[in-house]
């Protein structure tokens, strides 16, 4: 996949802007501050509904603006070029493929960025809902049945939710057939994040053999969000009288985790901050290339501040990664990093909000 065009407005300081990017490598350099970030950040929300930034969408809003809105043209390998818009107003979000009006879930399914910025250690050091959203954004481009399922347990967990948080007393014919409808989707939904994680180890390895081989072989394990001795439905039930207390389901998917470990670093608590950073990057490249092996093409790289975030080493070794695949990559900086110096790219200008290209 790559970004035809990309039109921003009434994101953070970016107003009114336009960029057409190359189909191979572009760079972004710009004063600390100049929106060079943001413009990676649209890229993001159109293939994940959300920032990779923290805080609310709200926070987004380019202050004295009530709206904003991100368009793109998309190119896909098959030929097709889709028309995808996603905006802001009067404090409701709306999602376009097209010019039709769809789901959030339809827009992500038409873009496809995996980004490395800043905060990507946090999918290593951070909360399991990091790792669950890395599992189900690979799941949404490349299982259609992982989509209906995933529905299907979101529904039902905010319907036990609700009877659970209505108190006691609780009527059996009233959560039963809700958790017997968690229990199967829940069940499916572990299958196909434990299917996936199965497929994408053996990428990551292949570049964790790279970036850390001083810490041995890399593994990773899967934590359905239950006790794997009974089923879902088992535990549902099992559960149900402390649920009622605590007034939500403790058990399913929606509290799923896996946990990496080294042979030299058995606990994630061993890592240094650095190498969290090459952990991620790691997968989040293996999944980049889990994601060409599936669907037949590569989706946009994004390259947040990579001179700051990486050793030129590390630099070197990401930018030989990418010359050499039919891949869209976008780098910010605040001047082309080192290890582009000498490389094919693009090049723009940000400064106050505005983009301009370097011919």
């Amino acid at each position: 996949m790559k970004f035809e065009s990309l039109r921003i407005a009434g994101l953070r300081c970016l107003e009114g802007v336009s960029i057409t990017p190359a189909p191979g490598i572009n760079v972004f350099v710009g004063a600390n501050g100049a929106g060079k970030t943001s413009v990676l950040e649209a890229a993001y929300l159109l293939s994940h509904g959300r920032s990779f930034r923290s805080g609310s969408r709200d926070i987004l809003l380019r202050r004295g603006s009530t709206a904003l809105s991100v368009f793109a043209e998309v190119s896909s390998g098959d030929g097709r070029t889709r028309r995808l818009g996603l905006g802001r107003e009067s404090g409701r979000w709306q999602a376009r493929v097209d010019g039709d009006t769809v789901s959030l879930g339809s827009l992500v399914q038409e873009c496809a960025v995996v980004c490395f910025e800043p905060g990507s250690h946090d999918l290593i050091a951070g909360g399991s809902e990091e790792r669950r959203q890395f599992l189900d954004w690979g799941l949404f481009h490349v299982e259609h049945a992982f989509v209906n399922q995933w529905r299907r347990y979101q529904r039902a967990l905010k319907q036990r939710n609700a009877l659970l948080r209505a108190g006691s007393p609780l009527d059996p014919s009233l959560i039963e057939p809700w958790e017997s409808e968690l229990a199967g989707s829940g069940e499916a939904l572990s299958a196909f994040r434990q299917g996936y994680l199965d497929r994408l180890l053996p990428h990551i390895c292949g570049f964790m053999s790279n970036v850390l081989p001083e810490l041995g072989e890399f593994v990773v394990r899967y934590k359905p969000g239950w006790d794997e001795a009974n089923d879902l439905a088992t535990t549902l039930v099992e559960r149900r009288h402390r649920d009622l207390a605590r007034g939500h389901t403790t058990a399913g998917p929606h509290r799923a985790d896996f946990s990496v470990a080294f042979e030299h670093a058995p606990l994630r608590e061993h890592l240094s901050r650095g190498q969290e950073k090459l952990c991620a990057l790691a997968c989040l490249l293996g999944q980049a290339s889990l994601h060409a092996e599936m669907r037949g093409e590569w989706p946009v790289i994004c390259l947040d501040d990579l001179a700051s975030e990486l050793d030129r080493t590390h630099q070197e070794w990401v930018v030989a990664q990418l010359m050499g695949r039919d891949v869209q990559v976008l780098v910010t900086g605040t001047e082309i990093p080192h290890a582009l110096a000498d490389q094919p790219v693009t090049v723009f200008h940000v400064e106050q909000g505005a983009v301009t290209v370097l011919l």
